[in-house]
């Protein structure tokens, strides 16, 4: 056998290179004759209780609105941006005129939707693609409710309408490399200067901050102690954003270490409202609303796939839904959508009615979250081998889910905010350390 020499070596590469990158893209619909790709996204098949008549007009073309548009401008690029860990910036016209930037916040150019419509709309995205869902959820449920609830009449003037037209991007930094679950004590300082004040330390985990325009971050007051609010330009001379990178899940989303070095902030762009870390939690207390709708939107793009997926694959003579292993998990899957959208609209009714407690709040994240994981999972199973392609859309939900189980709040935090509700014993801490905080 004759060995090639080095040189001879690197241009056989070069030549395998060339021909395999020059090449067409597989089309996976001819690989697959039996399967039709996420890429034409199936109709939707997992309203069976017909949840339409729950809602008004409004929200209904909501719905119709949002799901056009996903089906129509993002299924057929998700795969491919997901798989690239990268966003699709070129589709956000399309997302901005959806007009659903912003959610309920009235005026300053913002759509002011019911809760029950920006929840609607945020599992309809949800539905093709979570990735894009979570980019709407941290400029819209986070960044620009915080302001419009915590800012100043003249911060809301200046910075909502570009917010909500999508030309300028927000993100929201609260979380901290040494402090997740235990945001509240966050190391980040803020120190008053004349004019303003500097902000020093390091937050991380922070969705769409290597591109947002406007960064709400959150740090503790030097003098007081307490945690205050702050809108930080990107350019500020200091502020550095780092891509994190290689996630399982929520690919297309960007998020980012931040770093801030003695990073100035005017005392205009100080939000009046967040005053300590309760008031952050009145953000977050709304916010993790729209979230349980994530779940939501993406156990129905799930069982709407399979739904279709289980009638085209055949498999010993006859299609996969004709076996009985197999409907007896679709319809697993099926009544969970129901009893998870059956919560997250019972949720919303809450909070307009001015009822909602940030234990009912909490309990529909973890539980809808819970629910969804097994009903992707089901998924994952009835689809077999293609069940791990990102071109079928369920291995793509099944490893977007992740974070989202995690984010606002893990599943076990979560419920640990409802059983200080119903007890009234805060049970966050070991009992060593309550113990010993008490003497």
């Amino acid at each position: 056998m004759t060995v090639p020499s080095s040189k001879d070596q690197d241009d056989l590469n070069k030549d395998v290179k060339s021909s395999y990158f020059d090449s067409p893209p597989l089309d996976i619909s001819i690989a697959f004759p039996q399967a039709t790709p996420a890429s034409s996204f199936p109709p939707c098949t997992s309203d069976y209780y017909q949840f339409d008549d729950l809602l008004t007009p409004e929200e209904q073309a909501i719905r119709m609105k949002v799901r056009e548009c996903m089906e129509k401008e993002i299924a057929p690029i998700m795969t491919e941006y997901w798989e690239k860990a990268k966003f699709p910036f070129h589709v956000v016209p399309k997302l901005a005129a959806l007009h659903i930037a912003g959610g309920t916040i009235k005026g300053y150019g913002c759509p002011g939707l019911s809760l029950t419509g920006s929840a609607i709309a945020t599992a309809e995205v949800a539905r093709v693609d979570a990735s894009c869902s979570t980019f709407i959820l941290v400029h819209s449920s986070l960044a620009m409710l915080t302001i419009a609830l915590c800012g100043s009449e003249a911060q809301k003037q200046k910075y909502l309408p570009s917010l909500a037209q999508l030309n300028t991007i927000g993100c929201w930094g609260l979380t901290e490399p040494d402090y997740g679950s235990d945001a509240s004590a966050l190391r980040t300082t803020a120190t008053k200067v004349e004019g303003g004040w500097i902000l020093e330390g390091q937050k991380r985990w922070i969705g769409n901050s290597t591109f947002a325009d406007v960064l709400v971050l959150f740090a503790k007051n030097t003098t007081t102690n307490q945690i205050n609010g702050y809108i930080v330009k990107k350019d500020a001379p200091g502020l550095t954003a780092t891509k994190i990178e290689n996630k399982i899940g929520l690919r297309m989303v960007q998020n980012g270490d931040i770093l801030l070095k003695k990073v100035f902030v005017p005392d205009d762009d100080r939000l009046p409202g967040v005053k300590s870390f309760q008031d952050t939690n009145k953000v977050l207390a709304v916010s993790r609303v729209t979230v349980a709708w994530q779940p939501i939107g993406i156990s129905m793009g799930v069982y709407d796939m399979c739904h279709r997926y289980l009638k085209e694959r055949k498999q010993f003579g006859a299609p996969l839904a004709a076996f009985q292993i197999t409907q007896e998990k679709l319809v697993q899957m099926l009544g969970n959508v129901q009893a998870m959208f059956l919560v997250g609209w019972r949720l919303c009714k809450l909070y307009e009615k001015g009822k909602m407690t940030p234990g009912h709040a909490s309990l529909a994240k973890a539980w809808i979250s819970l629910k969804a994981r097994e009903t992707v999972a089901l998924g994952r199973e009835l689809l077999g081998g293609n069940g791990i392609l990102g071109d079928f859309l369920v291995a793509k939900a099944f490893c977007d889910l992740e974070p989202i189980y995690t984010y606002e709040g893990t599943y076990n935090i979560n419920n640990l905010v409802t059983g200080r509700e119903i007890t009234g014993i805060a049970s966050f801490k070991p009992a060593a350390l309550r113990q010993q905080s008490r003497l």
